[in-house]
């Protein structure tokens, strides 16, 4: 599940209102700030490391990075539904430069071993899109004993990202990082107990306090690196109809079909970030419609637990099986 639309529609009732052209109000109204000229930026050369990019926003935005020429390495976790998306998209952008990789994102050494032989190619990372998301109603544990939805949602973007860093710093002071979190983060602070042992499961919470510790990983990335020549910077794509969606919510997601973006809307910021020369964007920050956002809410009170980031850090270096210090 690659979006927040459940916590969007929920602060935002506009998302829920109908024009002529069926394009949410919010969006059009966004939309008219978009610059045309934005979106003409080649990406011939760069290369693009995109995870769960077999359906959903991540397929809609490797093949938007497809389009602009970009070198794209789409990560998958099944090889035949991996196969058929990189099929589709050579086939629809007519560039050959895109190739699948197999990896489990639930799965921290599947993470490093596919980090390993990546690396080892030692070409420039321009763009690494963590795409890959979870919302797993029920608490599953994985076969290394994490729970699940933290395994993909955190765990799996924190190896990942730090793992790819030389290939990164490789490609700068062009690279960047993008996260693609959510709004749902809106409704939950940074929180310590990062695999929800306490209190009863709640999957949607555990999703939002997931998305909100993506978002604060933003931060703390952008000033470790911060003289690294690497960007970083984290999304929320909207309410888009992506298969997750269907999947983890699908009362929601009938009761709101005809109104959901589609999966290039909810790409749309993901592919202009990757495009947008670095001097236009503020690295740290959170970005919507592809205009930057605010991280908290009015009285939500989530700003101050921010300052638990770096204990937060430690924990998932601890668990992920990194020195603390790092």
């Amino acid at each position: 599940m690659e979006d927040g639309g459940v916590w969007a529609l929920r602060l935002h009732p506009v998302h829920q209102i109908r024009v002529p052209d069926s394009t949410p109000i919010l969006k059009r109204e966004h939309a008219k700030k978009f610059r045309e000229e934005d979106m003409q930026i080649r990406l011939d050369g760069k290369n693009c490391l995109v995870t769960g990019a077999n359906s959903g926003i991540g397929f809609a935005t490797a093949e938007g990075l497809a389009l602009h020429g970009a070198t794209v390495y789409m990560v998958c976790r099944s090889k035949e539904r991996g196969e058929a998306a990189l099929n589709q998209i050579r086939s629809k952008t007519g560039n050959a430069n895109v190739h699948l990789e197999i990896c489990d994102l639930s799965s921290i050494n599947e993470v490093k071993s596919f980090a390993t032989k990546f690396t080892s190619m030692d070409k420039p990372l321009h763009v690494l899109v963590n795409n890959a998301g979870l919302l797993e109603n029920k608490r599953e544990t994985t076969a290394e004993g994490l729970e699940l939805n933290f395994a993909v949602n955190v765990a799996a973007t924190y190896t990942l990202t730090e793992l790819v860093m030389p290939l990164l710093e490789k490609a700068a002071p062009d690279a960047r990082v993008i996260t693609v979190a959510s709004g749902g983060m809106y409704t939950e602070p940074l929180n310590k107990d990062l695999q929800f042992t306490e209190g009863t499961f709640d999957g949607t919470q555990q999703y939002a306090r997931n998305k909100r510790v993506q978002v604060a990983l933003t931060e703390w990335w952008a000033e470790k690196y911060g003289d690294k020549g690497v960007g970083f910077y984290s999304m929320h794509p909207g309410w888009a109809d992506t298969p997750g969606v269907a999947k983890s919510l699908p009362g929601l997601s009938e009761k709101l079909s005809g109104n959901l973006r589609t999966n290039d809307e909810g790409a749309d910021t993901v592919v202009w970030l990757a495009l947008q020369p670095k001097e236009k964007l503020a690295s740290g920050a959170f970005y919507f419609d592809r205009a930057e956002a605010p991280k908290h809410l009015k009285f939500a009170g989530t700003a101050a637990s921010h300052a638990q980031i770096n204990s937060i850090v430690d924990s998932i270096r601890s668990i992920c099986g990194f020195s603390v210090k790092g």
